[in-house]
């Protein structure tokens, strides 16, 4: 709401800083106390918390509708390629100068980023001082000016929470992340206690799946657009079908590594497709929010975020408890099963609700009341009229 309302450049850009400065001064706080070293970090997570919603936001001026996939694709593909560059980096780092030293470094990197954040970017395509005449023109017809609903209408929550294309996207959302944590913060624990391999020690097994993932996440990107532009499927049957591949095969692979035995090759390969599939899911619930609410599409991804960001905080509780006091590959089995699970469950709800189409209660010309009544029965019966026009146009 807030990037809608002040503008996502500043919104996004002060975050990075905010998370940008107390990076840099997490060493300061680690010496200081464990107090000040929690207190640090959970400032850098409200700093880190605007960026997806902000970025939506800016993305809502600046990406035309069948170019969403591969342009968000591309650009969130930047944090699997900013840890498979990390990681290495901080490993010579801490060798060389000290643990420090890598918060100093990417902490200097970010203030850079900062500079040329704000002196290059800007809100609208009509502010910014470099953009063609061309371009312009081709902005403004495939988008038009969301930034005027922003300013002239509030959100409409009644129908926004009622809508079923919105729960489809926040269920996906919240059981792609459960299995994502499950993968990032997990397996590595799962390999060192039951397979005997520390991928600490190995820099590019560690980067491995990351990197594997940031081509998978620009392909699919790339490949989505593609199809709608050429009319082959519709927006929604590409939703639908992306995210089914982006949960369903990491839940597939997940299952298997709990049966690869010490077969430590077959395992990396295994966590390794898991995330890289899971790429997938970006151009599947990842750009939805555009599809079917430019002008809110940063409330709705702050909104599917904040509840994403729970799995994050549940799915290691759950680990904890099945494991830590029996860490032996059948309790791992469960874990795996479990995160399937989940990760099936958020598709087959993603499938059956998710709209490629912006929802009447988005559009200008729409009366914003809250009427949850009617929201959530007009939003049922805009989906499946939606999927049907869409497939009549296409065919």
């Amino acid at each position: 709401m807030l990037a809608e309302r002040i503008g996502a450049k500043k919104l996004f850009g002060f975050g990075i800083l905010c998370t940008t400065l107390l990076t840099m001064l997490t060493p300061l706080a680690a010496r200081t106390s464990f107090t000040a070293l929690v207190v640090c970090r959970v400032l850098e997570g409200l700093g880190e918390g605007v960026t997806f919603p902000a970025a939506h936001a800016l993305w809502a001026n600046w990406a035309p509708p069948l170019e969403r996939s591969k342009l968000i694709s591309f650009s969130y593909g930047g944090s699997q390629i900013g840890t498979v560059i990390a990681l290495p980096i901080s490993g010579l780092l801490c060798q060389a100068w000290g643990w420090p030293s890598v918060f100093y470094l990417f902490g200097a990197f970010g203030l850079l980023w900062f500079v040329l954040w704000m002196s290059l970017v800007t809100d609208l395509p009509k502010d910014h001082p470099r953009i063609s005449s061309e371009e312009l023109h081709y902005l403004q017809k495939t988008i038009g000016d969301v930034s005027k609903m922003r300013k002239t209408a509030k959100a409409p929550w009644g129908r926004i929470l009622m809508s079923l294309p919105v729960l489809g996207i926040a269920t996906a959302h919240v059981c792609n992340n459960w299995g994502f944590y499950t993968l990032l913060t997990c397996l590595p624990t799962y390999m060192k206690q039951v397979l005997n391999f520390d991928l600490s020690q190995d820099g590019f097994v560690s980067a491995l799946p990351y990197l594997v993932s940031w081509f998978v996440v620009v392909l699919a990107g790339q490949l989505a657009d593609h199809v709608r532009n050429k009319r082959y499927l519709s927006t929604v049957a590409v939703r639908k079908i992306w995210q089914s591949i982006g949960q369903f095969i990491p839940a597939c692979f997940l299952v298997a590594v709990g049966y690869v035995g010490c077969n430590k090759t077959l395992a990396i390969a295994c966590l390794t497709m898991s995330v890289a599939f899971g790429g997938f899911s970006q151009s599947g619930y990842g750009v939805n929010h555009l599809d079917i609410a430019p002008a809110y599409a940063g409330t709705l991804m702050g909104l599917t975020n904040t509840l994403g960001t729970l799995s994050g905080i549940f799915a290691p509780l759950v680990v904890g408890v099945l494991t830590e006091d029996n860490p032996s590959r059948e309790q791992w089995q469960i874990v795996f099963y479990i995160a399937a699970a989940i990760y099936s469950f958020g598709a087959i709800v993603f499938c059956l609700f998710a709209s490629g189409v912006q929802q009447e209660w988005a559009k200008p010309h729409c009366g914003h009341g809250d009427d949850q009544q009617t929201g959530g029965h007009r939003s049922s019966i805009n989906r499946s009229s939606e999927s049907s026009s869409e497939d009549d146009h296409l065919s």
